[in-house]
């Protein structure tokens, strides 16, 4: 099977490449290479390989940077969403997009379910409902994969400032924000699942298990053999341009149903991670 891998080079893309290389002949473009807001180079890339499928790693993904930034925001994360759907449909590929759970409001008390109405509360999650509808619309062979919290060996994200951090000997927390911390590893077998499956429509695809950042932040230092002091904070405390979702907790079971693979528990992922850091595993 042949597969078409848009950025290539950013935190998911990078393991993806990894992995899917051992199992498909991959085409795998970097940002550099594919502009997604460009509908020359998003065409001609994707006509000249002709795909099977095609993963859309490629986003707008600095939710503070957003707000300042809408314009470059709805740019990438919805018209280049677009774009690269209405091409992949031409070659008639399968598409999986990748969203995530700021579509949501985050005042919820139970885990979000597909079906569950969008109603996003800063610009990040907005311009990327708008690429979920942009994708639904173009290529309805594709699937969408909402994901949360993500982390991986490669680019920036929570487990590296918090190890960074950590230098400084203390750090605050919030502890009223909870949801689901998703390895780049578990977020690749999921979408790999769904590439064997031909699935389409949306799907949540999150680590199992809930916990706040401040306990993430914990369960981070305590496998990294780091002492630090971890202050508890509040949202009130920690004042961020963009508003974050008390509440992004979503349900795995349509996933699961559908392809038959079930997403490892946060802890048993974030083990994974430190173990393939300290070069015990391969991935």
């Amino acid at each position: 099977m042949r597969m078409l891998i848009i950025a290539a080079d950013g935190q998911l893309g990078t393991d993806a490449v990894s992995y899917f290389s051992k199992k498909y002949d991959v085409s795998a473009f970097k940002t550099a290479d594919m502009d997604v807001t460009d509908p020359i180079r998003v065409n001609g890339a994707i006509l000249a390989v002709k795909p099977d499928a095609v993963l859309n790693c490629a986003a707008m993904t600095n939710v503070d940077g957003c707000e300042s930034q809408a314009e470059q925001a709805y740019r990438v994360n919805a018209y280049g969403a677009g774009l690269v759907a209405l091409a992949a449909a031409r070659v008639g590929a399968h598409l999986v997009h990748i969203s995530t759970d700021y579509v949501f409001a985050g005042d919820g008390s139970r885990p979000y379910v597909e079906t569950d109405s969008p109603d996003p509360q800063n610009v990040y999650g907005a311009s990327k409902l708008s690429g979920e509808r942009h994708v639904q619309a173009l290529c309805p062979n594709s699937a969408i994969l909402r994901t949360a919290w993500l982390y991986g060996p490669h680019g920036n994200n929570f487990v590296k400032t918090m190890l960074k951090l950590a230098e400084k000997g203390e750090v605050g927390v919030v502890t009223d924000q909870v949801g689901n911390p998703t390895s780049t590893f578990e977020l690749i077998r999921m979408i790999d699942a769904v590439v064997a499956c031909k699935s389409t429509g949306i799907f949540h695809a999150t680590c199992e298990g809930v916990v706040s950042w401040n306990g993430f932040a914990r369960e981070i230092f305590r496998l990294a053999g780091v002492e630090v002091n971890v202050k508890d904070v509040t949202s009130e405390e920690f004042v961020r341009p963009a508003h974050r979702p008390a509440y992004s907790v979503l349900s795995k079971d349509k996933i699961a149903a559908v392809t038959g693979y079930r997403p490892a528990d946060w802890q048993d992922a974030l083990r994974e991670y430190f173990d393939y850091q300290a070069g015990k595993i391969d991935f």
